[in-house]
């Protein structure tokens, strides 16, 4: 079966992992993952591009095409650049071995131009080489050009707004797939709900704020997105349940928030009233968590500020 790597960023690396870990088994429940450090080996029928399309803190991704014991390299491990034109050699050290990384990537570069008619690009090349040294075991790998990502955009924002790479995680831990309905009963001005449609699953946003509202439709307009927005109180989850299949939310708090009621009665209302179930990910100040005991399949902290921790809530 086919080997997928991801090199990983270190911010976060524990909601980094488990994003990994829930998308490679909403494709194939059968795929085994090994993590070494921040880099996550996946054995499964799912393509390595088609994975990391969904993910949020992967910096590198691509295919192993085998385990190395040392650099032996030979002319059939250069097979995948038979037909290409441009290449370029990266070498990744995660191990705690010291290395010349640029000798390295000289000499793979030479030896893999006289097996092939492909010539070094530095810039946008059609293949990148990886070798990725550990403490365990080393891979030799490579990952195809792809076209970048194209973020939404966003014309009006707002103070202390949820940040777009901790709401596309928290869809993710959630493990929603496209064609699914997420809803976000304070939507704001409307993060989850592009981050949502971006991945090609529907949203519905909830917002007492006619303000919030009209500035979630016009960020949603000019995506061409086509999320619902209800102004109402998050109470409307009751009445429109059978119309989502996860929550994903950021709690209302501090300063920004025109909602009077205590953050803590908030929550527990909104708990208390979530259809059984639906797939919830939830943030929160870290604070509440001690006073609710809330139960959920996972918690993260989350550090904003040094007066600021916040509890993400996966259930």
């Amino acid at each position: 079966m086919p080997e997928s790597f991801f090199i990983l960023s270190k911010d976060y690396l524990e909601l980094a992992i488990d994003e990994v870990t829930t998308i490679v088994k909403m494709y194939d429940r059968f795929a085994k993952i090994k993590i070494i450090s921040n880099l996550v080996i996946v054995q499964s029928k799912t393509n390595a591009n088609k994975i990391s399309d969904r993910l949020t803190f992967v910096k590198t991704s691509g295919q192993i095409l085998r385990k190395m014991s040392g650099l032996f390299l030979d002319q059939e491990n250069f097979q995948v650049l038979k037909n290409t034109k441009t290449f370029v050699c990266r070498v990744i050290n995660l191990s705690s071995n010291q290395f010349n990384t640029s000798e390295l990537e000289n000499s793979m570069g030479d030896m893999i131009s006289k097996f092939t008619n492909a010539k070094v690009k530095l810039e946008n090349p059609d293949i990148t080489v990886y070798l990725i040294f550990t403490n365990e075991e080393n891979f030799f790998g490579f990952s195809e050009k792809i076209k970048e990502r194209k973020r939404p955009k966003k014309i009006k924002k707002y103070p202390h707004e949820l940040d777009w790479k901790l709401t596309r995680v928290m869809i993710n831990l959630t493990g929603l797939k496209k064609g699914q309905t997420l809803c976000d009963p304070f939507c704001g001005t409307g993060t989850t709900l592009l981050e949502s449609e971006s991945m090609g699953i529907n949203a519905i946003g909830i917002d007492f704020d006619q303000k919030m509202c009209e500035i979630s439709k016009e960020n949603l307009k000019i995506n061409g997105y086509k999320s619902k927005i209800l102004k109402s109180d998050f109470q409307e989850l009751v009445k429109i349940s059978e119309k989502f299949d996860g929550i994903v939310t950021d709690l209302p708090y501090g300063r920004s928030s025109k909602i009077s009621e205590k953050p803590e009665d908030i929550l527990k209302r909104l708990i208390s009233i979530i259809p059984k179930h639906k797939k919830i990910a939830i943030m929160f100040k870290k604070e509440l968590d001690p006073k609710m005991k809330l139960k959920g399949l996972k918690k993260y902290q989350i550090y904003r500020h040094k007066s600021l921790t916040r509890t993400i809530l996966i259930k």
